[in-house]
């Protein structure tokens, strides 16, 4: 019973790679080549300590780490072929590829879908491996990709400059200042080579690919940094706001915020993320197996959701869903979400620090294996929550309310100075339109001076009329 209850849970896995793993596992011997690209890039960008949300970014993207497509070893599974519905291969070019969120995505994207297109650069990327594709020595092939393709990436390079030309521009007129040098403003956007901005180089393929991994590499230390100061703008707004109240009712708010803290640290234990007892526990009750049944092996492969035979840090962060509920509530005042998400991120972190040996952002079946052979993963050290700990000193605190005062000073001046200009803008436009009303009436006394004029010789003249045809 045990068995078939695994075997149907890994079936429910495999239906699941099915559907999310954007055509990978249903591709058909004619899709495969197109699909190469983007999913050895799965490889590299894990490689490079990549934030959860460029996990399957840059397996779309990264075209240049293409060897062969990932299969993975599967658990046998007795499947009845008369219920199994014919299924159409998926055509990989249909597959929108994720939002870097990088100010040069759409760049990278396009430079990405033209070099896929020469067979001499993609047969280099079979045979290349990470290390020759970071270090840049791959972006020399590029001399030897076919003329039309080289064309289309100098046009799309001359377009990125002019993006980024139109950029600074805006910017050089936002500041009216037009002492700031054009080209070091441009230095700042190191994806392309701006001394040739005509033509697209091997220079420019090594930048970008050297942008692009830096920018996601250093992305979980700025959601780090981020949470520090969401944590300590809401220690300065609560202190701000208890000078505004009475001493009784400032009590009664510290009263309620310790009350707050209290609530929220009382919860159930919290399993050390990646240890024995929290993964039976997601293989019990997010699996729905037998606990007495645990088995490593059969675990990796059902979580394995992509069947790329890694798990990733997106399918890493899902196990500890459980364990975040624990101590996170949306409904409850005292838990804050942002704090659960920098919660999923400390825990995913450990585990890749633990269990990933080769430090390449991925966890194979092997790594795994081997760090549940390991006494931590039978008995581990208790896990601390973020309740548990101090995000920030008292002296960061005053450092950063020092910052926050000097901005709003410096925002108060804007302030102040653009209530001037709006001022003098509303005298000259109340003195512009004192001269229409006074130029107005001008006309208006001429025209009936005119009118004036006229008419006692219109009367003469026609008096002269009458006198004559008498």
């Amino acid at each position: 019973m045990a068995a078939r209850r695994r075997e149907r849970a890994v079936g429910r896995s495999a239906e699941q790679s099915r559907r999310l793993g954007a055509g990978e596992a249903g591709l058909c011997a004619a899709n495969i080549q197109q699909a190469e690209p983007r999913a050895w890039f799965s490889r590299l960008r894990k490689a490079s300590g990549l934030e959860m949300k460029w996990r399957t970014i840059l397996l779309q993207y990264w075209f240049f780490l293409v060897t062969y497509v990932f299969t993975a070893e599967a658990v046998p599974i007795d499947i009845d072929k008369t219920k199994v519905k014919n299924t159409q291969p998926v055509d990989s070019a249909k597959i929108e590829p994720p939002d870097t969120g990088l100010y040069y995505d759409e760049y990278l994207k396009q430079v990405i879908d033209v070099l896929e297109t020469d067979n001499h650069f993609r047969e280099k990327l079979q045979k290349a491996d990470i290390e020759e594709i970071k270090s840049g020595r791959l972006s020399r092939e590029l001399d030897l990709v076919s003329h039309h393709v080289r064309t289309k990436l100098d046009e799309l390079k001359r377009q990125e400059v002019a993006r980024l030309r139109m950029l600074i521009k805006a910017k050089l007129d936002s500041l009216q200042d037009t002492g700031i040098d054009h080209h070091a403003l441009l230095k700042q956007f190191d994806h392309l080579n701006h001394l040739n901005p005509d033509k697209f180089e091997s220079t420019d393929l090594d930048m970008l690919i050297k942008a692009a991994t830096s920018d996601l590499e250093h992305y979980d230390k700025a959601r780090h940094e981020e949470f520090k100061k969401y944590e300590m703008m809401k220690e300065h707004e609560r202190r701000e706001y208890l000078k505004t109240l009475t001493e009784e009712k400032r009590k009664e708010e510290e009263s309620k915020f310790e009350e707050m803290k209290k609530k929220h640290g009382n919860h159930p234990k919290v399993n050390h993320p990646g240890s024995k007892d929290q993964l039976k526990e997601v293989w019990e009750e997010t699996d729905g197996l037998d606990p007495n049944d645990f088995d490593p092996k059969t675990f990796f492969k059902l979580h394995d959701v992509n069947g790329d035979g890694f798990l990733d840090e997106q399918e890493l962060e899902a196990l500890f869903t459980k364990e975040l509920e624990k101590v996170y509530d949306p409904k409850n005042e005292e838990d804050d979400m942002v704090e659960m998400e920098e919660e999923r991120l400390r825990m995913r972190e450990h585990v890749m620090n633990e269990v990933d040996t080769n430090k390449d952002r991925l966890v194979t079946l092997e790594e795994f294996l081997k760090a549940t052979e390991k006494r931590e993963f039978l008995e581990p050290d208790s896990w601390e929550t973020l309740d548990q700990q101090q995000f920030f000193t008292e002296e960061e605190l005053k450092e950063y309310e020092n910052l926050i005062s000097v901005q709003e000073t410096e925002l108060k001046k804007k302030a102040d100075e653009l209530q001037k200009q709006k001022e003098e803008l509303q005298r000259q436009h109340d003195q512009l339109e004192a001269q229409k009303l006074e130029y107005h009436q001008v006309v208006q006394q001429m025209e009936q001076k005119k009118l004036q004029a006229i008419s006692p010789s219109l009367v003469e003249n026609q008096r002269s009329s009458h006198t004559f045809e008498a």
